[in-house]
């Protein structure tokens, strides 16, 4: 209780000016770094930090992040912009490490933490495209694997007499075949602002490249998605979808395919998550050379440049990326392990996503999503022409010339 009452009394310090000063004074005295956490609402978090500082022997201050993303983004921003360093450790999603991590407010860590040893087990892709800057520093330390995974409805392959989807001729089939009579072969959520996760699944699985809207493979993927609204193999309706009316409609049998993030709660919730009803499957591969794409997100820690505590906060950092700090985070927070020898170890066999996860690390191109420092506009605008694309207000052609044109433009 004593840590949750001093995190409060910071937490609203911060916003006073001065105050903020004379209270970050009196945590430095008391505690050997200070935290500012997304977690502090979970049940077991006391118990995670409690694993956490017998680990390491810190004593750690905890200030809880807003629950609300733009004003979590807002805060996290001004801290590391203002080079405050009453915080040390914080968590940021990929939206905010495309911000930050070419704008020196995060300390580099291959030397300390992400040292050669250790990174070979994070997946490769997604490193590279989010927590590594410009000059090739590694800025975070990934708290988990997340996977935008494939989910089938075996009952609709069982109907068709087919096994699993593992090309682009078996999609192209199992979506023609499984359309009709107000059922759809594929699904998706085509809300402007979580469209782009499709888009690029779809970008990637051609072999294309996010930022050249001048491929052939590029066009290839919009044309894909395009075609499939025109034959009726999925619904054009769903641009108005996000992941709340997707997933009741996957429930209800009216799709056979789809691309979700997370576990599939949402289909154990009602009975569903199950390897002869709703589950996760391997991602096709529709480059016909052995090759398959897939998404990873996390959320990491990274290390305030401005901090003054930064021997602790390496130890804190080494104990996140170790086999102790990952499994504790799987036990109390139900995070997949973000490194695959880990998960191998500590992920009991009994687990819904071990056999999938573990087969997308070691046998897709794991990547983080394509994002730029301005993400939320740039997501909101290729959702944009997307919809206008698949409602033909515009072109295949002209949706990857203004595509093309809003990467120039946000990059």
């Amino acid at each position: 209780m004593k840590k949750r009452a001093v995190s409060i009394v910071l937490a609203a310090a911060m916003m006073m000016g001065m105050a903020a000063n004379a209270a970050v004074v009196y945590a430095d005295e008391e505690y050997d770094l200070t935290l500012y956490s997304i977690n502090t609402t979970d049940p077991d978090f006391e118990d995670w930090l409690t694993n956490v500082e017998e680990a390491t022997g810190l004593n750690i201050n905890v200030i809880a992040a807003p629950t609300d993303s733009d004003t979590r983004q807002q805060k996290i921003t001004t801290i590391l912009s203002t080079g405050d360093s009453s915080v040390d450790i914080l968590e940021i999603n990929d939206e905010m490490s495309a911000a930050f991590k070419n704008s020196g407010w995060l300390e580099g860590l291959n030397d300390t933490v992400m040292t050669e040893d250790i990174r070979g087990e994070f997946p490769q892709g997604y490193m590279a495209d989010m927590i590594t800057d410009k000059d090739g520093n590694i800025v975070g330390v990934p708290g988990y694997s997340g996977y935008l995974a494939f989910w089938v409805n075996q009952e609709i392959l069982d109907e068709l007499g087919m096994e699993s989807i593992e090309t682009k001729e078996d999609f192209l089939k199992y979506v023609e075949a499984a359309s009709g009579d107000g059922r759809y072969g594929y699904g998706g959520s085509w809300e402007k602002t979580y469209v782009f996760n499709e888009i690029a699944q779809f970008v990637n699985m051609f072999g294309g490249d996010y930022f050249d809207w001048t491929r052939e493979e590029n066009k290839e993927a919009i044309q894909f998605l395009h075609d499939m609204v025109a034959n009726g193999q999925t619904p054009i309706d769903q641009i108005a979808d996000k992941y709340e009316q997707m997933n009741p409609k996957a429930n209800d049998g009216k799709y056979g395919c789809w691309f979700y993030w997370g576990l599939g709660q949402e289909y154990a919730n009602v009975d569903m998550r199950s390897e002869d009803k709703i589950h996760m499957a391997m991602v096709p591969d529709f480059s016909g050379k052995g090759e398959r794409a897939i998404f990873t997100d996390s959320w990491s820690y990274v290390l305030n440049s401005a901090s003054e505590h930064k021997e602790a906060a390496v130890k804190f950092l080494q104990y996140m990326a170790d086999e102790g700090g990952m499994e504790a985070s799987y036990k109390y927070f139900d995070r997949y392990p973000a490194r695959k020898d880990v998960a191998e170890k500590v992920v009991p066999d009994t687990d819904i996503a071990k056999e999938m996860y573990s087969r997308y690390a070691s046998e897709c191109n794991v990547k983080g999503r394509p994002m730029v420092a301005q993400t939320m506009e740039f997501i909101s605008d290729m959702g944009t022409i997307f919809q206008s694309c698949m409602k033909d207000e515009i072109t295949v052609d002209e949706f990857c010339e203004k595509a093309q044109a809003y990467v120039e433009s946000y990059q």
